[in-house]
C-alpha cells in the first residue's frame, strides 16, 4: 500500500457505520476492547460527534475506503487534569502491519501538541498469558512510539470467561513548565493542520 494513496482527515459523524465495521470485529472477536456488545451507529455517531466537540478524531482512508481511526478524549473530568489525554487507535484487521497505527498515532500526536495538550495517555488491556482473544503487542507498539509503561492493574477486565489485566502507558508532549496556558479545542487547529501536516 503506497504512502501516499493514504489520506488523513477528520472524522465526520457520518463515517459512524464505516468506522463501526472496523471496531466491531475487536468487540466480537478481541479482549483489546473490555466492551461486550457492539454499539448501534447511532450511539458510536453520537460518540464522535462527543469526540469532536474538542478533540481530534482523525480516518486513515484509501480512496474513500476507511482503514483505520484514532482519537483522543480526557483523560478526567476534574481540571487539572486539562492537559492531559486517553488515546485510542482501531485498524482495520485486514489492513494490519502496513504502518497505519503509526502513522494516525503520529498525526493524532502532532494534532494534540497543537492544541496544548502535554500528556498522551493510552489505557491498555494485557493477558496474563497471551490467548486467541489478547497479546502484548500493543504494549509493544505504544512502546516503539515513545511510550513507557506506568502502572499495571491486574484482573480488571472479564470476557470470553478469562481475566484480564490494564495497563497505563504515557507519553509526554512538552514541556511541564509552572505557567502555562489551557488546551485549545480542536475546531481552533484545523487551519493549522491542514496547512502543516495535510490532515483535511
Amino acid at each position: 500500500m503506497e504512502a501516499v494513496d493514504i489520506v488523513l482527515r477528520a472524522a465526520r459523524p457520518e463515517d459512524a457505520e464505516a468506522l463501526l465495521s472496523v471496531y466491531r470485529p475487536y468487540v466480537e472477536k478481541t479482549a483489546i476492547t473490555f466492551e461486550y456488545d457492539v454499539p448501534t451507529v447511532e450511539e458510536f455517531r453520537g460518540r464522535i460527534e462527543g469526540v469532536l466537540a474538542r478533540y481530534p478524531y482523525l480516518v486513515a482512508e484509501k480512496h474513500g475506503e476507511v482503514l483505520g481511526y484514532a482519537y483522543a478524549g480526557p483523560f478526567h473530568s476534574r481540571a487539572a487534569y486539562a492537559w492531559a489525554v486517553e488515546t485510542s487507535i482501531y485498524v482495520n484487521p485486514e489492513k494490519k502491519r502496513l504502518g497505519l497505527g503509526g502513522r494516525l498515532h503520529g498525526a493524532l500526536e502532532n494534532v494534540l501538541r497543537e492544541q496544548g495538550f502535554l500528556n498522551m495517555n493510552a489505557c491498555i488491556a494485557v493477558p496474563q498469558k497471551s490467548d486467541v482473544y489478547l497479546t502484548r503487542n500493543s504494549v509493544e507498539f505504544h512502546q516503539h512510539l515513545g511510550y513507557r509503561l506506568v502502572g499495571e492493574f491486574t484482573q480488571v477486565g472479564y470476557k470470553f470467561g478469562r481475566w484480564y489485566n490494564m495497563v497505563w502507558m504515557e507519553k509526554h508532549l512538552g514541556e511541564h513548565s509552572s505557567k502555562v496556558g489551557p488546551p485549545v479545542g480542536f475546531d481552533a487547529v484545523r487551519g493549522i493542520i491542514k496547512e502543516k501536516y495535510q490532515i483535511v
